[in-house]
């Protein structure tokens, strides 16, 4: 049974790295999905006043 989960882990490992390539490919560099970027746009009341500028 180890034997087949060693196998599965490994043709995982690799259809990972290959979506990664492909994705490095067709954007020229990685893309990072788990960063969240706040919006500028919106309105935060605990900013400081001398961000603003």
């Amino acid at each position: 049974m180890k034997k087949k989960s060693k196998e599965i882990l490994a043709i995982i490992k690799a259809a990972r790295k290959q979506s990664r390539e492909e994705e490095i490919r067709l954007h020229g560099k990685p893309v990072n999905r788990s960063k969240v970027v706040p919006s500028k746009k919106l309105y935060k009341r605990k900013k400081r006043v001398d961000d603003q500028e």
